[in-house]
């Protein structure tokens, strides 16, 4: 059944009677084509929307692993961030003081005030210096300057105002030497005692060692000073026999001896020294 400008056509007949089964068939077809069209625009739509928020995740995506990567002068610059690095270490502008000079600590009695022994000096009962020992023999400490000494010595000690003498000997194959300290209330003292020396100390025998450079033996005689000490060795053969230039173990003796005394020296002020900063000596 189809429908006119002038209405719906009736069925044969004309009897104006109305054909309902005709009517029925065109409703249902009628509803069928709206339920499809509303099926086919609801798909679209969807498309539709689905493609939008496709085309947004595609944007805005910063380049992950499924999506478009960028290239770098693409990319937003980074803020400017403050750079953060670790405080370096600070100094004060002010130098530290200088170490105290051992020196200054033998040079002058006022500051000189450790106690002044035999033990202080000569210390233990043997003397090993490299691979040479040396037994210790008698030791003596004096205030009587000129009393151990021999020709002009004792008076020099005295003029330049010596306030005491220790001495200790020391020997080794047939050679005794003995070193005798003075000690001065200055440097300057004791420097020009030693510059003017003449004559010697006086040998000093005991504990094992016989008399020996006495009674007219020629034996080698030094004098040094450090600080406000002098310090003086004779040397020679135990046998009496006389010291010449020849003899090389006396020379060695006497040098080891001297030496010996200037390091007990040296070392008495640098632990005062040391003392004084705060810092111990071994």
């Amino acid at each position: 059944m189809s429908f006119g400008q002038g209405g719906p056509s009736w069925g044969p007949g004309d009897s104006r009677t109305p054909d309902w089964a005709a009517l029925a068939e065109a409703s249902a077809a009628r509803g069928r084509r709206r339920k499809w069209l509303f099926i086919g625009g609801g798909a679209l739509a969807t498309a539709a929307v689905a493609a939008i928020v496709a085309t947004a995740v595609i944007t805005t995506d910063g380049g992950g692993a499924s999506g478009p990567q960028k290239n770098a002068s693409e990319l937003p610059a980074p803020a400017d961030l403050p750079s953060e690095s670790a405080p370096g270490p600070s100094f004060s502008s002010v130098a530290p003081p200088p170490p105290p000079d051992p020196k200054d600590y033998i040079a002058d009695e006022k500051k000189d005030t450790s106690p002044v022994t035999v033990d202080a000096f000569f210390p233990g009962r043997k003397l090993t210096m490299g691979d040479r020992v040396y037994a210790k023999g008698a030791t003596t400490r004096t205030t009587g300057c000129a009393t151990v000494t021999q020709g002009a010595l004792g008076p020099i000690l005295e003029n330049n105002g010596c306030d005491q003498v220790i001495r200790a000997t020391y020997s080794k194959d047939g050679i005794a030497v003995t070193v005798g300290l003075a000690v001065f209330g200055t440097e300057a003292q004791a420097k020009k005692a030693a510059q003017q020396a003449s004559g010697g100390i006086a040998s000093l025998s005991g504990s094992g060692v016989p008399t020996f450079c006495r009674g007219g033996a020629v034996c080698r005689r030094t004098a040094n000073s450090y600080g406000r000490y002098a310090y003086f060795t004779v040397g020679g053969h135990i046998s009496g026999k006389n010291v010449t230039t020849a003899d090389k173990a006396v020379y060695a003796v006497g040098d080891d001896l001297t030496d010996f005394a200037f390091r007990q020296i040296r070392h008495r002020g640098e632990v005062q020294a040391s003392a004084a900063a705060g810092a111990p000596v071994t």
